[in-house]
C-alpha cells in the first residue's frame, strides 16, 4: 500500500482513495500513472496498487486466469468497494493512464445519487489483439470499467463482495450488471481520453484531455 499526498493538500483532510490496477509487467507504467496523479493533485490522495498476488494471499481472490485476460487486474478491479470497507468514494484506474490535470477536478464531479461514475464511451476497437498478444474482445460498455468512481457506501455496491468478483462472468462485472442504468453517472470523456480514438478539436477546450488512456500501447 502506498500513501501519497498531493503537493498542496492539507493532511487534515481525509485523502481521496485511488486504487490502480497493477501488473508486474507494467511496473513502470504504474509508477508513471502514480506520479502523474500526485504531481498535479491539490488534495491529499491515498494511492494503492491492486496486486493480485497479495489479494490471493489474503484469501480475497482465487479466480483462475482466463486466456482473454490481458492484465492481472482484469477482475481484481471490482474489489475496490470491498477494499474501501464499503465506505465513501474511491476511484479505480488502469495503470496505463497519464494524468494531465488536478485530480480534484474529477473529485468535484462526484454526485452521491450515483452508485458509480465513469466515462461512457461508445467505442469499438479496430485492433484484434491487446497487450502481449491477448485477443481483443468487443462488448457493450467497452472501456467503461477502466476508470470508475465508486460510491462504495451505496447499497448496490455491496454486491461486489469477493464471492461475486471471483465467480461472476466478465459480462456481469464489466457491464455493471449489478446496477440499473440510471445508477451509473457520466464523466466527461477527457478523463478517459482514449489514445487513437478520441480527438482534440482545435479551439474547443472541452476536448483537451485531462487523463490519457494508452489503450494501443504504453506511453513508456
Amino acid at each position: 500500500m502506498t500513501m501519497s499526498n498531493g503537493s498542496n493538500g492539507s493532511t487534515e483532510n481525509k485523502p481521496f482513495r485511488i486504487f490502480v490496477g497493477y501488473d508486474p509487467r507494467e511496473e513502470l507504467a504504474y509508477q508513471v500513472c502514480r506520479h502523474s496523479i500526485t504531481k498535479r493533485s491539490s488534495i491529499p490522495v491515498s494511492i494503492t496498487p491492486i496486486v493480485q498476488s497479495d489479494l490471493r494471499k489474503a484469501g480475497l481472490y482465487w479466480r483462475e486466469r482466463n486466456p482473454l485476460e490481458s492484465t492481472e487486474f482484469s477482475f481484481t478491479r471490482f474489489l475496490t468497494p470491498h477494499l474501501s470497507n464499503y465506505q465513501g468514494w474511491a476511484m479505480f484506474v488502469d495503470c496505463d493512464f497519464l494524468y494531465l490535470a488536478d485530480i480534484k477536478e474529477l473529485v468535484d464531479l462526484i454526485d452521491d445519487k450515483y452508485a458509480i461514475m465513469c466515462v461512457q464511451h461508445d467505442y469499438t476497437p479496430k485492433e484484434t489483439t491487446k497487450m502481449d498478444g491477448a485477443v481483443q474482445t468487443v462488448y457493450p460498455r467497452k472501456n467503461w470499467s477502466s476508470m470508475v468512481l465508486y460510491n462504495c457506501g451505496h447499497p448496490k455496491n455491496r454486491a461486489l463482495d469477493p464471492e461475486t468478483v471471483n465467480t461472476q462472468t466478465g459480462a456481469f462485472l464489466h457491464r455493471f450488471q449489478w446496477l440499473e442504468d440510471e445508477e451509473i453517472g457520466s464523466v466527461p470523456f477527457v478523463w478517459n481520453f482514449l489514445e487513437g480514438h478520441n480527438c482534440v478539436v482545435e479551439g474547443d477546450p472541452h476536448t483537451k484531455p485531462k487523463a490519457v488512456h494508452y489503450t494501443l500501447s504504453l506511453m513508456i
